[in-house]
């Protein structure tokens, strides 16, 4: 179990973690703290899966990002602006991005 679970029952978001993370680090990393402060410090990082909130950041940034892209292809399909050759560059991309149809 999480330390900070009992806080939100949705659960603690990866950027939540990783902001305590930080904290925790350096905290470990400051020379005016004392050791049992470190070793404190060190017993939360464990608890908190050391590297895998910034995995599962990584992944839903990733996620982010194709939104992203698809909102701004499916943006250049409406605008007036957009030549024809590049409206149908932005479908091609737009299908590659959703994949197969059914």
């Amino acid at each position: 179990m999480s330390a900070f679970q009992n806080l939100d029952p949705a659960g603690v978001s990866p950027e939540d973690r990783i902001n305590a993370l930080r904290g925790y680090k350096a905290t470990i990393n400051n020379p005016r703290v004392s050791e049992e402060a470190k070793q404190h410090a060190h017993e939360m990082i464990d608890s908190l899966g050391g590297d895998q909130p910034r995995a599962e950041m990584k992944q839903f940034d990733q996620q982010h990002d194709q939104n992203r892209v698809a909102g701004g292809l499916k943006a250049s399909l409406s605008n007036p602006r957009v030549s024809q050759q590049g409206k149908n560059q932005a479908q091609e991309k737009l299908d590659k991005l959703s994949g197969p149809s059914e």
